[in-house]
């Protein structure tokens, strides 16, 4: 039984999906306006993996994607500009050019990281009128109200609001999420449509006079679109529980009288050298920079996968070494496996199969599901571990079929006498000598090669 957790509820459940065998699903998607960054792609790769276990489990799928081509304003509380406006503005191209570049990219990037796009993938600009009939259907049942500068829903209304973050609604009337709008009846009120200046380069007709959408009405409308109510799973990163995905929650509920999502699914921050990632600190990384730095995006797809999604994951250039290290012994490993004609017993094949089972079962617990397939590449060597790897890699997406390969400047190229030294190094560190084990190091490195310790244990090749 696959079990998830559920930001709602904050316990783990018993997943039960509401029509039989398939799974209705919506994901937060990207704000075209800019390059993708890697916390960002941790996000989506958790999304992919979402889908992933579920497939392995037999359901079949209906997913969402949105993208956001115009309404996220700079700030989550419905002030500043509109995020596309501004790139419009600073890279002296329309809103479509710039929705276009960066949308382009960011499947490009995708692709790179092998997570499959979901079966839909719905722009904001192409469902506006559906945004407009959810507001007009909001404000007829008395849900929003119309300022100077918009349209708002009145949170007051709805007296579910804060239910999915926890938030104290006392501490919003003081203003400490948004500036006091003298217009509102709320602090905590919500954008639902906004007005446009004459001169604001993206806007639409309406019963409100000319103007864009509020950002949450997007993906309110195109998952009632798409999904209907109720649907499964609503799966994004932790920055959009405490306003984004609450304000979905008011304005489905609000509309349709019941439950909209049975399942909420959130993943945990990528923190940069231990502290918050930021434009300002110059710690912001894309895929091809990554690239440029001798990494490849599997690389980065391998370092995800070895922290579960509810907990936090600190990136670094060293830890991002070590997996690319550890991913080139996983697949070196699994070549050996490949080309070898022994039989495993079906028992041992069974018994790591059902243990891989359990681990991606328990809330996608993937790191516990990569520690089963390293211990089953340690069995002697057999086409039947390589096969099961590969079942395995349908959840991984490491495209392990077309990575497996010999190991490049690994243990079969190095010296007898090398390979000697790095033997007497281990059982030195073994015997807690590792005065000696700094020493036999030192003549290893003066000798052309490399070590690396890793968990799955020590490695050497020729330095560079």
């Amino acid at each position: 039984m696959l079990k998830i957790y559920n930001t709602l509820t904050r316990t783990k459940e018993d997943f039960k999906p509401i029509r039989d065998n398939h799974v209705y699903m919506y994901s937060c998607g990207p704000t075209v306006y800019s390059y993708a960054h890697i916390g960002n792609f941790r996000t989506y790769i958790f999304m992919d993996l979402i889908r992933r276990v579920l497939k392995y489990n037999g359901y079949k799928l209906k997913g969402v994607l949105n993208i956001t081509d115009v309404g996220h304003l700079m700030r989550d509380g419905d002030d500043g500009e509109d995020k596309m406006v501004k790139a419009s503005r600073e890279e002296r191209k329309t809103p479509l050019e710039i929705a276009d570049f960066y949308t382009k990219v960011f499947f490009e990037d995708l692709q790179k990281l092998n997570i499959k796009k979901p079966e839909i993938i719905a722009k904001a600009t192409d469902h506006i009128q559906e945004m407009i009939d959810y507001v007009k259907a909001l404000e007829e049942k008395g849900y929003a109200y119309e300022t100077s500068d918009g349209i708002y829903f009145d949170i007051s209304k709805f007296p579910g609001y804060g239910k999915l973050s926890g938030i104290n609604l006392e501490d919003q009337k003081a203003g400490a999420r948004v500036e006091v709008n003298s217009e509102k009846r709320n602090p905590a009120d919500f954008a639902l449509w906004k007005k446009a200046e004459p001169e604001h380069i993206m806007q639409w007709p309406s019963p409100w006079g000319m103007g864009y959408p509020g950002w949450h009405i997007e993906c309110s409308a195109m998952s009632l679109k798409y999904l209907g109510t109720p649907f499964d799973i609503h799966s994004g990163g932790v920055d959009h529980i405490p306003i984004h995905h609450e304000n979905e929650i008011a304005q489905n509920e609000a509309l349709t009288g019941k439950k909209s999502v049975n399942y909420w699914m959130h993943g945990e921050f990528m923190l940069v050298d231990g502290g918050k990632m930021s434009k300002s600190l110059g710690n912001i990384y894309t895929i091809s920079q990554l690239e440029e730095r001798g990494f490849s995006a599997m690389d980065f797809r391998f370092l995800c996968l070895n922290a579960h999604y509810r907990k936090k994951l600190n990136f670094t250039f060293e830890g991002l070494a070590s997996a690319k290290t550890s991913r080139e012994r996983l697949c070196a490993a699994l070549y050996k496996h490949k080309t070898a004609k022994n039989k495993t017993d079906q028992e041992i094949l069974d018994n790591y199969k059902r243990q891989f089972v359990e681990a991606i079962n328990d809330d996608l617990n993937i790191p516990l599901a990569l520690g089963v397939l390293f211990t089953m590449l340690k069995e002697k060597k057999s086409e039947d571990i390589y096969k099961l790897a590969l079942d395995f890699d349908a959840v991984f997406g490491l495209s392990l079929d077309k990575t497996a390969q010999p190991e490049q400047n690994g243990e079969e190229n190095i010296p007898e006498e090398i390979m000697a030294l790095v033997e007497a190094r281990a059982a030195a560190k073994k015997a807690k000598d590792y005065k000696t084990a700094d020493q036999i190091r030192d003549q290893i490195i003066k000798a052309g090669y490399l070590l690396s310790d890793t968990k799955e244990g020590t490695f050497v090749k020729k330095s560079e």
